[in-house]
């Protein structure tokens, strides 16, 4: 039995590393996502009927539970996920991340008690139960945050200083109880577990603005290394080699968007981003200018006769769910022999990748989609850029205005191109709360209107030309 167990962990294992690598390409993502939940399959029914446990009169009962369980949870994300909107995924994940962490935390609130006296396998539980813990409340804010129902951040004074002194506090206290373990009583671990929740809120509640995708990225590199100590805990190899997949992939993709947002880690998290400090002070000097708008017969002409066009996708394409339309303009313009790309900026929209799984679900080409740095030389020989939704991501404050809270981050430089169309609802600020001063530049025109409407309208104009 023990040897037929080992396989099973074999094979989750290897089809984690295989899911995970398929999941690196567009075309084979969602083939890598079924083939690393058919390894968690095998590895989950392996450890129910072949692991050598202490078996009990009650065996029938204990397996009904389990099955029980993993049927309830199965439908509700099975239900949630199909459910979910495009715009709501963020959520979605920063949830999920919640229950990895909680996961995590219960594993170590029931074995604390079986395994005092043993200093390592404690060092392992309680390793995993504070960063579950913290991944867990850190992930229910974050969720609160995306969800609109916590907008602003909330700062009190001298909060780095109390923040740093608790997680000092955390850590002696953790290694305290790991150390101490044979004379503490067993109520320790749950002290422990308040105070980790405490900090994991005290964590994310001041962070907001576009430093919100890096938040949800840490928390769920948080989640895995929680799981990869439940792995050396039980001695599960799947355990363990997902829970360091996913760790490593998201401290490797944190540290990667710091560096796109020229922005230390400790600067994300004891930053004030998002506070709308230096961008609305520009935005009351009077100077900004006056905008201009375009009307939909006139923006139809423009891109018909243009010989490239470089589309900007924001957060506000995904509310719209103008993520198809904006396909079909790009197919209409290409069959009219007009060069079309997406730029897409690091921490566009609410998560990292955001806007890749947007376009894909209509179908865009991924090698239409161009980073960043790729982007920004191409766009002095661009005739129009259209930013759909997008605000923060090309704001030039971040270039020319110091005292902006987003000053230094790398930014689309969409302001190079002969002329910039900026489709909106209204005027008003970002996700980060600042001002855009891009919308005053005499090369730019302000195309207003929901997305998804605004360009059918363009669509319909332009099979007209």
């Amino acid at each position: 039995m023990q040897g037929l167990l080992e396989i099973c962990y074999l094979i989750g294992s290897i089809t984690f590393i295989i899911g995970l690598k398929m999941m690196g390409n567009a075309k084979t993502a969602r083939n890598g996502n079924l083939i690393g939940a058919f390894g968690m399959g095998i590895a989950i029914l392996g450890t129910i009927f072949l692991f050598n446990s202490e078996h009990t009169s009650r065996e029938a009962i204990k397996i009904g539970l389990i099955f029980s369980a993993i049927g309830i949870g199965t439908g509700i994300g099975w239900m949630t996920a199909k459910k979910v909107e495009m715009t709501k995924m963020p959520e979605l994940v920063s949830m999920f991340n919640g229950m990895g962490g909680a996961c995590a935390a219960l594993i170590g609130l029931t074995e604390f008690e079986h395994n005092i006296g043993n200093t390592s396998a404690l060092g392992f539980i309680i390793a995993g139960l504070v960063i579950g813990t913290v991944s867990f409340s850190g992930s229910i804010i974050a969720y609160l945050k995306l969800a609109g129902k916590m907008n602003k951040p909330i700062r009190f004074p001298q909060y780095n200083i109390f923040n740093n002194v608790l997680l000092f506090a955390v850590i002696i206290f953790s290694v305290y109880v790991v150390l101490q373990n044979q004379v503490l009583p067993t109520s320790i671990i749950w002290i422990l577990f308040a105070v980790a929740i405490v900090y994991g809120i005290l964590f994310t509640i001041p962070i907001g603005g576009a430093d919100m995708p890096v938040v949800i990225s840490l928390l769920n590199s948080f989640t895995g290394l929680a799981a990869a100590f439940g792995g050396f805990l039980y001695d599960n190899k799947p355990m363990l080699t997902g829970g360091i997949l996913v760790g490593s992939a998201g401290t490797l993709l944190t540290l990667a968007m710091c560096k796109a947002m020229n922005r230390p880690l400790s600067n994300v998290i004891f930053g004030a981003f998002g506070g709308g400090g230096g961008g609305g002070a520009a935005a009351d000097t009077g100077e900004k200018g006056t905008i201009k708008d375009v009307q939909v017969s006139d923006l139809a002409v423009q891109l018909n006769y243009a010989k490239k066009v470089v589309i900007v996708p924001g957060y506000g394409l995904a509310v719209a769910q103008a993520q198809h339309v904006i396909h079909e303009l790009e197919k209409l313009l290409e069959e009219r022999g007009v060069e079309v790309k997406y730029a897409i900026h690091p921490v566009a929209g609410r998560m990292p990748g955001h806007m890749n799984v947007l376009l894909a679900e209509s179908n865009v080409e991924y090698d239409k989609l161009v980073e960043m740095e790729d982007i920004n030389p191409e766009f002095a020989q661009t005739d129009v850029v259209l930013v759909v939704g997008a605000n923060d991501v090309v704001n030039p404050a971040a270039k020319t205005d110091p005292s902006s809270p987003i000053y230094g981050m790398p930014i689309l430089e969409v302001e190079n191109a002969k002329t910039v169309v900026i489709n909106k609802r209204s005027m008003n600020a970002g996700y980060a709360g600042i001002d855009n001063l891009l919308f005053y530049n005499p090369k730019t025109s302000m195309f207003f209107g929901d997305a998804k409407k605004a360009l059918t309208e363009l669509v319909s104009e332009i099979k007209q030309l």
